[in-house]
């Protein structure tokens, strides 16, 4: 997921000041899932998380350039009052030949109304609120404050996660991240269902 659902590389103390006064004021989305309504595949997030899956992407920086790439694996499922647990698992590559750096997050998903509409409530260990997971069509969308860093260095980045299911068992991942309503990178990924005998990393 992106949700992630998915980590950007910290950027620490004067860096990360010097890299947010030097971009551009960008608003927050004005697109609302609903405008995805009557497209398909249609992305139920019951049907897609449900199983092994695999997922390949890069983080960007608010240039564009690639920081980043990594591989991971969801392991997803439902219990009998419909909570779902996303496991993920990601290998971070920083720089050609440099070892993978392994990190980790759990979501869990709870059913939820929200006016009159069926979403799910969305928490996980560094996401610091619940935020809430809706979809349309073959769309789902998410905004939620990720909490990135060791403890006592953490920044807060807002997450704008968007979801689109392109073929059967395939969906495209695309997040914005901001700082203080500044564009501060991007993270792309593939996510796609695959076989329980399938080694994603």
């Amino acid at each position: 997921m992106s949700a992630a659902l998915f980590s950007l590389k910290p950027v620490r103390g004067v860096a990360l000041v010097g890299a947010i006064a030097a971009v551009a004021v960008t608003g927050c989305s004005s697109v609302q899932v609903e405008h995805a309504e009557g497209r398909s595949p249609k992305l139920i997030p019951q049907t897609f998380f449900n199983g092994k899956i695999c997922a390949d992407g890069v983080v960007r920086d608010r240039s564009g350039a690639e920081i980043r790439s990594f591989n991971a694996r969801i392991d997803a499922s439902w219990d009998k009052d419909g909570v779902g647990t996303l496991d993920e698992v990601f290998y971070f590559y920083d720089e050609a030949g440099a070892d993978p750096k392994r990190e980790t997050r759990v979501w869990t998903l709870t059913p939820a109304l929200q006016d009159g509409r069926e979403v799910l409530s969305a928490q996980a260990s560094d996401v610091p609120e619940a935020t809430i997971m809706e979809w349309s069509g073959n769309a789902i969308h998410m905004a939620y404050t990720l909490r990135y860093g060791e403890p006592g260095d953490t920044i807060d980045l807002n997450m704008d996660d968007w979801m689109f299911q392109v073929a059967d068992g395939v969906v495209v991942n695309e997040t914005r991240m901001t700082k203080f309503g500044l564009h501060v990178g991007q993270i792309l990924l593939v996510m796609r269902k695959v076989d329980e005998d399938v080694s994603c990393l």
